[in-house]
């Protein structure tokens, strides 16, 4: 409902009982196909170096701001400094079935006043991709932010150019909010950033969706989906 001001000038709904939200931590977040361990690089690093080095070129760090990585010491050196920082908050994905490190993603631009977050260096190898291993893991991270800690806002941003990163968001039920141009300089050009949100308000229904495109049910004896997130987010 609309609200006004003693000026009766339209004003935003009421927070009255709002607080800051703790920073992402340490934790790990299992699921049932995957697992979310804080980045570790000795644990991790020759595993993730080993899975990004089955991709076939270097495309998948085109739209990255780092690599593609020359050896397995050049991306440990990586992985080092990575894991010592809270904001980025990297964490290394786990395939529950191997037991390996397969790809990481992090929590970013953290802002606990306003309860806004971002998912960002999302770094998915050939071992993970379009899979209920990567789905899930992103489903991890969204319900650590929203139903842990609290978080009111959820943000996907990425290279306007980065149509894999663009079609990764709405499947994954982001709204598009608009592109600021100009935004960046990375990898000497420019880059014009499409931001994308889902908001609190939302997760309920997202979640139940996610739920049950997860769910073993949804899946044949060669591990295809069913039904696509799309149509549990429609339903």
């Amino acid at each position: 409902m609309a609200r006004s001001n003693e000026y009766d000038q339209p004003i935003g709904a009421a927070l009255s009982d709002w607080s800051a939200r703790a920073q992402p931590a340490a934790v790990t977040l299992s699921g049932r196909y995957s697992r979310l361990e804080p980045l570790n690089a000795e644990r991790h690093a020759a595993e993730l170096y080993e899975a990004y080095a089955s991709a076939s070129d270097g495309r998948d760090w085109t739209y990255l701001p780092v690599g593609p990585h020359q050896s397995a010491a050049d991306y440990k050196t990586y992985a080092q400094a990575a894991e010592k920082s809270t904001d980025p908050r990297h964490y290394a994905v786990i395939d529950q079935a191997s037991g390996k490190a397969v790809g990481t993603l992090a929590l970013m631009r953290i802002d606990p006043t306003h309860g806004v977050i971002e998912v960002g260096h999302v770094t998915f190898s050939p071992k993970l991709k379009q899979s209920a291993l990567s789905t899930e893991a992103q489903y991890l991270l969204m319900a650590y932010a929203f139903d842990e800690l609290g978080y009111r806002r959820y943000e996907w941003k990425c290279d306007d150019l980065n149509a894999p990163s663009r079609r990764a968001a709405d499947r994954l039920g982001f709204t598009y909010e608009g592109t600021f141009r100009q935004a960046l300089v990375y990898k000497g050009r420019s880059r014009d950033t499409a931001w994308y949100a889902i908001i609190d308000s939302e997760w309920p229904a997202l979640k139940a969706a996610f739920v049950a495109w997860l769910d073993p049910a949804n899946f044949d004896e060669q591990d295809r989906q069913r039904q696509a997130l799309s149509a549990f987010r429609a339903g």
